[in-house]
């Protein structure tokens, strides 16, 4: 072989090993990535032979199942409307996918299951998807939606135990069955009060003095406070070198740190978030998730990091930008998801012990038989039992005597904290909170609720709909 035909048959080989390395790239590597694109129609045409799986309530309710029509493909539907929304999502070929739809798509559209898939194409047969079985609770997102009464806000609740979420409420919402009308989906999208975005997981608020419970755990974990430490809560106290004042001006002598909690003394706070420092401060809100996109099978883009921003971006919590003692009362640049302030509760409900949330609990095959079950996962040990002890102790006295008694149930010992938190819009003055856990001696609920553009106090308007949510889970 003389030169001429070896280099040319070296310059052959590469061109075809790049050749096949580029297919390989899109075709093997890329493959989740293209079939999960949105603007991939031809997947999305593909979907509509396949019998798609049910997603079914905690209670076996149908919350999304597939009807076949005359041409032999399938169109989707969703029986309750927009009770759970925001949670299911929605899979038409337009408008793509959203929500668990999206999240569980490789099981309920049956590609998880190869071995069927290929039986079903080899049979002529139609290829079918698994089910979905959810932890959702459809009694209780209804009271949560009466609760909110059509205001801008979002409601979630799950079991402290083991993370599976039994609430996720995020107002307004949208009927998901409406989805498929292109206009009408344009109407929803182009609405400036968002009725697509789902405010739990994905919307960022400053969270007030629900805030304060991070500050406590922070102190008591450090080992620097105790509940019955004394600080003082003198009105105007500078922070940061700037005068920090209480609600309505009340000025408190020297008091303890339950006291303070209970009352909500805002110079307390800030004077614990700036002895603890901006590294202490950030160790234990790592641990209880802050800094990452909240831990929940929904998509990616549907999930948002909570902690303080800046330029539209999470920043790191010893910025020089943080202002530490106006970040531990809940306000600074500091942003929360509803969810992430349920997380809080939760993990002070079980010992600090902080489970992964989730809404996914079964994968059923078609004939029936459990595929596979989402058990639960440790998220962190947020903080040591003792502490998670003593602030349980702390919250129930914010429910007994402090500003949150109207989520105080009947028989039930409850663990709360209010939040009220100035908020720059022309639509209201505060952002309004509630989280809370019950019953202290053994928790089955975490539940956190939250009013945008509200006027009065979170004690007032969104304790209330935390305690008729917990009172409805705490039924059964």
């Amino acid at each position: 072989m003389n030169a001429p035909i070896a280099r040319l048959f070296v310059v052959v080989t590469v061109l075809f090993a790049v050749l096949i390395g580029f297919t390989s790239q899109w075709t093997v590597f890329g493959a989740d990535g293209l079939r999960e694109n949105p603007k991939n129609r031809r997947q999305l045409l593909e979907d509509q032979r396949v019998h798609r799986g049910l997603i079914r309530a905690g209670d076996r309710l149908v919350l999304a199942r597939s009807h076949k029509r005359p041409d032999d493909t399938y169109v989707r539907s969703y029986p309750q409307g927009g009770l759970f929304s925001h949670a299911v999502g929605y899979n038409f070929v337009r408008e793509g996918n959203a929500g668990l739809e999206r999240y569980y798509d490789n099981e309920l559209s049956g590609r998880n299951n190869a071995l069927g898939s290929l039986i079903d194409r080899l049979s002529g047969g139609q290829r079918q998807g698994d089910n979905l079985i959810t932890s959702l609770d459809p009694r209780a997102q209804r009271v949560a939606l009466q609760q909110l009464g059509g205001r801008k806000g979002a409601v979630v609740a799950l079991d402290p135990r083991t993370g599976a979420i039994k609430v996720m409420a995020s107002v307004p919402g949208y009927d998901a069955n409406s989805i498929q009308r292109p206009s009408a989906f344009r109407r929803l999208n182009r609405d400036p009060d968002a009725p697509l975005l789902n405010r739990t997981p994905q919307a960022g608020y400053p969270p007030g003095s629900t805030f304060k419970v991070v500050t406590t755990i922070a102190a008591l974990e450090a080992g620097r406070y105790t509940p019955l430490s004394r600080v003082s809560g003198r009105n105007g106290k500078p922070i940061s070198g700037v005068p920090l004042n209480n609600d309505g001006g009340q000025s408190f002598g020297d008091i303890t740190l339950t006291d303070a909690l209970t009352n909500s003394v805002n110079t307390v706070f800030g004077e614990v978030g700036e002895k603890l420092g901006k590294r202490t401060m950030k160790t234990t809100m790592d641990k209880l998730g802050f800094g990452k996109r909240v831990p929940v099978d929904l998509p990616v883009d549907e999930r948002a990091a909570s902690g303080e921003r800046r330029n539209g971006r999470i920043i790191s919590t010893t910025s020089r930008f943080v202002d530490v003692g106006r970040m531990a009362i809940g306000q600074d640049k500091l942003t929360v998801t509803p969810l992430q302030m349920a997380m809080v509760a939760a993990a002070v409900a079980n010992h600090g012990r902080l489970m992964t949330p989730h809404l996914g609990a079964r994968i059923v095959d078609p004939d029936g038989r459990t595929a596979r079950r989402i058990k639960p996962e440790v998220y962190s040990q947020a903080m040591s039992p003792k502490t998670a002890s003593e602030v349980t102790a702390m919250m129930a006295q914010v429910v007994k005597e402090g500003t949150g008694t109207a989520a105080a149930l009947q028989g039930i010992n409850v663990a709360g904290k209010t939040g009220t938190a100035e908020v720059d819009r022309p639509c209201g003055p505060n952002q309004l909170w509630f989280i809370a856990f019950a019953p202290i001696e053994a928790p089955r609920v975490a539940v956190a609720a939250t009013v945008e553009c509200g006027t009065g106090f979170g004690g007032t308007v969104a304790a209330p709909i935390a305690k008729a949510v917990m009172q409805e889970l705490l039924r059964k």
